[in-house]
């Protein structure tokens, strides 16, 4: 078995996604606990959103676990394709406590786009520290080179490599040693199960049409754009945005819409606040009144965009082990709960596939 562990579960849902469409039976929980008989396990973390100190703590609980289970043969590390989290601190304690040696990290997505050239990241043409990365609330992309972002890197004993092309990233995993612990995003996981798993599956995403007229859209990251799908956009009232107010009346306002009009986009207009302690408040803040909504009117289909949000969601619901149904489009992927609703996920800087029309 191959274990995942993602730093968001948004990157966690891409992971099984990919899995899913090439063919292999795939788990994906918020623990490395009681992982069933499968081909891959992704484990969904919420690091990216946490201090560096707890971050390592979190990577060492779960690289404990799974090092003592014999069911796994190979570990992936799932980071950002756009550098953000705690990759240093998560890879410390990953290499002190399993197999592995040394990390190999590339969070280079060719096939998106993004790649390194000569240790620098670009974005399409640019390098990334003047794309709209450099206004991230937790991770802002000062610098474009990757010794300059992680300069701890190798005296951690973690290694870069450029990635032009997925033929580059194909050379990488396979001339990787079996001590090398492999991290970085959707084009090198693909390339990692295409040399370790007999994938029977193919190499696109079907088409699926999903029913939006009974939807909760939530809109959680800074990254959001527009949405036209027909629904109403109710943006989080400014006292409630600064924490002066309470998510009382935003629910009663549109539980009320719901009941008459069913399907409702929620999202956040403000940005006068910024920092890790907005961010969490926010997060939590959305995931309060998500949950407090379900309670009243319970939609078919659960639609989020961004992980942090999402994992703040899915911890508020209790929703700990999903089963993937769909991959609408790369990173975005549908999953049924335990509470039978359909949860869609995407992180927020993807493109949403098709599935809603971008302003």
């Amino acid at each position: 078995m191959i274990a995942v562990i993602a730093d968001d579960i948004t990157g966690a849902a891409e992971m099984a996604g990919i899995a899913h469409r090439l063919g292999l039976s795939v788990n994906m929980s918020t623990s490395p606990k009681d992982i069933p008989s499968c081909d891959v396990s992704v484990i969904a973390t919420d690091t990216r959103s946490m201090t560096g100190a707890e971050a390592a703590e979190e990577s060492a609980r779960v690289a404990s676990s799974l090092a003592g289970m014999s069911t796994v043969k190979h570990i992936f590390k799932k980071t950002d394709s756009a550098l953000r989290g705690n990759v240093v601190a998560e890879l410390t304690p990953l290499l002190r406590l399993t197999r592995y040696r040394e990390a190999l990290y590339i969070p280079a997505n060719p096939s998106k786009g993004r790649i390194i050239r000569n240790g620098t990241y670009y974005i399409g043409e640019k390098p990334i520290h003047e794309t709209d990365f450099s206004f991230d609330p937790e991770f802002p992309a000062f610098s474009s080179v990757l010794t300059e972002r992680f300069p701890d890197a190798l005296e951690s004993n973690v290694h870069f490599a450029d990635a032009v092309s997925e033929e580059d990233i194909r050379r990488e995993v396979d001339n990787a040693g079996d001590d090398t612990l492999l991290v970085g995003a959707a084009d090198l996981f693909t390339a990692f199960l295409m040399k370790h798993c007999r994938c029977r599956g193919t190499s696109s995403s079907p088409k699926v049409d999903i029913d939006l007229s009974d939807a909760l859209i939530v809109c959680g990251s800074t990254q959001s754009r527009a949405i036209d799908c027909g629904a109403e956009t109710f943006f989080m009232p400014t006292d409630l945005y600064d924490g002066i107010s309470g998510p009382d009346g935003w629910i009663s306002e549109i539980s009320g819409h719901y009941a008459a009009n069913r399907s409702i986009i929620l999202a956040i207009r403000d940005r006068h606040r910024t920092g890790k302690e907005s961010a969490t408040y926010l997060r939590e803040t959305m995931a309060e009144t998500v949950d407090r909504f379900i309670g009243i009117r319970a939609p078919r289909e659960l639609i989020i965009e961004g992980g942090a949000t999402a994992y703040a969601i899915l911890r508020r619901l209790g929703w700990d082990t999903l089963t993937i149904t769909d991959e609408i489009a790369p990173g975005v992927i549908r999953m049924n709960t335990p509470a039978g609703i359909h949860i869609t996920m995407k992180p927020g800087s993807y493109p949403w596939g098709g599935l809603f029309p971008s302003k």
